[in-house]
């Protein structure tokens, strides 16, 4: 493989950890650090467990669930799976050889992740409910399914484990996965607990309606506490590598040969598809080199690299001519591949090989094209983040075609580079660890380990507020970062203080309607503060520490508010872009982020009016709409709004003073 124009991928996030082994060592119960916080919640009716994948969920529901069985008088447990593979995860695990009081059981008729048809699955459920057995493990779909035939009273005495959470939906029209979940919350004594391994829905649709997560107990176990403390990955990287024309000429500049690679090709109806997945898989397995054989009980095609003639095993799950050949491959890799290391060492998929897929050595998952669903994002990172011996570095590479000023679709093309790097500015903000943010007193007002106080800062109030910055700010930042107007003001288009003043307190007031004005604000500080230090680097010099806001460092002793809200947190989605694309590129850039309109608002023309006063008086001069500047610009922009409403308003009211006249 070549690794020509390899100064065209970036990593934006580089993270280093300690490998404390804390969060895969188990204490005297089995338990590991996020399964010991999780069963200490164990009384809370529902329980909804934020943790990244492989970090032991499925473990830490069996605890809970044993605990509702045996101690708080529940009758039965159902799990449900958003499909068949997960559903192992869950089958039957010896837990009394590790401390633990009981073992969890599934017998083989209540397995119903088996082939068959769903009204048996079905029969079988609701057969469940009516019997003496404790536990089941199903699919989503027959638990929707189920649900059709039942009232929400006959879960009553039940625990109803989700995993996968986020593929609920506080859109009861169009899932009816979380119509269920809030009948069956309104109309049972029912106790739930909640799994996902995702921090976001891809789609900005909140998973549960404010009213019902409010009866939820949170456990988040973020990603830093997941691999700070792994034994063997020590490090991170989230990058991405621009091309043009096809990605198949592209792909070698990216694709390491040397690495466990899980490589995504693009969907078929993405533009960087070339419409023949088939052919495109023919093309990567000819870069890798030839074709000895094809192995008739895995599937897997053993290929001798052209390079140094070494033979990789490669499984082709993109190719479903043939489906009985498919599942000899996937079962090959469930059963030895997770195993073995030397099993396979290149996954060539489509829309396989991402949630609940389980390859323990894999190391560099390879992604062609946008991915528009953070939550498919974070379930492609988590395919390379599971601990390892032999994996100290763990890589994500998204391959992203460049905008292209002969083509028609360049504002799509720009948006999309835009949303694929702010989703790992995001991952950056995930994958760092938190830090609390408190009110600074006065000068000689010392901050604790891990907590950072600032000047003007205003702390949560409430417990609404609390819990949400407890629990749900990833999800929060998501919002903010898909939201269209997003692009324009990542790319420094946007006054900072209008981005964090006005962009981000209209979605926090979208998202949380319960919230007052108060509240917002403090929530809004939250974001901005959390979003900005964990984007800035942090230096120590002496006994001080410095952070980088806005190309420069501040002693972190002299930070404030109105400091903060003077930087784009965001901005460095552009600077990336800047520093991975040719000039001419990054000026195709410019033009469609500048050709965008977006929507002027009286809200963000009042707060920035002051600025453009400001303005005038320091250039002489009224702001230039034809400028360079896209300062300048805007603010011309927001004035023409402004003399727009006046002239409306003055209208308005000539027209009122006639008719009382008359």
């Amino acid at each position: 493989m070549s690794d020509r124009n390899t100064n065209k991928t970036m990593n934006i996030v580089d993270v280093t950890y300690a490998q404390t082994g804390a969060s895969v060592n188990t204490d005297s119960l089995g338990m590991r650090e996020m399964q010991q916080r999780v069963f200490a919640k164990r009384d809370a009716q529902h329980l909804l467990i934020k943790a990244p994948p492989a970090s032991g969920k499925s473990r830490a529901l069996m605890f809970v669930a044993l605990d509702k069985l045996y101690n708080q008088g529940r009758k039965k447990v159902i799990v449900a799976v958003p499909e068949r593979s997960i559903g192992a995860s869950f089958s039957t695990t010896k837990l009394i050889a590790n401390g633990f009081f009981a073992d969890w059981e599934v017998k083989p008729e209540h397995n119903l992740c088996t082939p068959g048809s769903s009204a048996g699955k079905v029969d079988a459920l609701i057969d469940f409910l009516n019997g003496p057995d404790a536990t089941l493990v199903c699919t989503h779909a027959t638990l929707r399914f189920a649900f059709e035939r039942l009232t929400p009273d006959a879960f009553n005495g039940t625990v109803l484990a989700i995993d996968e959470f986020h593929h609920v939906s506080a859109d009861t029209e169009n899932s009816r996965l979380g119509a269920l979940l809030r009948d069956v919350m309104a109309g049972s004594d029912v106790h739930i607990v909640a799994m996902t391994g995702s921090y976001f829905r891809g789609d900005s649709v909140p998973v549960l309606a404010a009213q019902d997560e409010a009866k939820f107990t949170a456990v988040t176990f973020n990603y830093y506490d997941q691999l700070n403390g792994y034994q063997h990955l020590k490090s991170l990287g989230i990058g991405h590598h621009f091309y043009q024309g096809r990605y198949t000429e592209a792909i070698d500049e990216v694709l390491n040969l040397d690495k466990k690679t899980i490589l995504h090709i693009p969907n078929v109806n993405s533009g960087e598809s070339t419409k023949d997945k088939l052919e495109e898989v023919g093309f990567i397995i000819d870069e890798i080199g030839e074709v000895l054989d094809t192995e008739e009980d895995t599937g897997i095609i053993r290929i001798r690299r052209t390079d140094t003639g070494q033979v990789l095993r490669v499984a082709d799950l993109v190719d479903d001519t043939d489906q009985k050949k498919r599942a000899d491959t996937l079962h090959y890799l469930a059963t030895v591949a997770s195993k073995e290391r030397d099993a396979a060492d290149i996954i060539l998929a489509l829309g396989m090989a991402k949630e609940g897929f389980d390859w323990p050595f894999a190391e560099h998952a390879l992604t062609v094209g946008y991915r528009a669903s953070l939550t498919e994002i974070i379930q492609i990172i988590g395919r390379v983040t599971r601990d390892s011996p032999g994996k100290s570095h763990a890589q994500f590479t998204n391959l992203i075609a460049e905008p292209d000023a002969a083509q028609s679709e360049v504002t799509v093309s720009v948006n999309n580079m835009l949303k694929a790097i702010t989703a790992s500015l995001l991952m950056e903000q995930v994958l760092a660890q938190n830090l609390e943010f408190k009110t600074k007193r006065s000068g000689d007002d010392p901050a604790e380990p891990g907590t950072l106080k600032i000047n003007g800062f205003k702390e949560p109030s409430t417990e609404r507020v609390r819990q949400i910055v407890e629990t749900d700010l990833n999800d929060l930042k998501a919002n903010i970062l898909q939201d269209d107007s997003f692009a324009r003001a990542a790319a420094g288009h946007v006054d900072p203080e209008t981005t964090n003043k006005v962009l981000i307190p209209k979605i926090i007031r979208e998202r949380y309607p319960d919230l007052d004005e108060s509240q917002i604000e403090e929530l809004r500080q939250q974001v901005v503060v959390d979003s900005v230090i964990k984007n800035g680097e942090i230096r120590e010099v002496g006994d001080k520490r410095f952070v980088r806001m806005a190309e420069k460092f501040v002693n972190i002793d002299d930070i404030n508010i109105n400091l903060i809200d003077s930087v784009n947190p965001f901005q460095r989605a552009f600077e990336v872009m800047s520093k991975s694309v040719t000039p001419s590129v990054l000026r195709i850039i410019e033009g469609a982020i500048a050709a965008t309109r977006v929507d002027i608002s009286e809200e963000e023309a009042v707060a920035l009016w002051p600025k453009i006063q400001q303005w005038v008086k320091v250039n002489g001069r009224r702001p230039d709409r034809s400028s360079d500047d896209p300062t300048e610009k805007h603010y011309a922009e927001v004035l023409l709004f402004l003399q727009r409403r006046k002239q409306q308003r003055d209208a308005q009211q000539r027209v009122e003073s006639a008719e009382v006249a008359e």
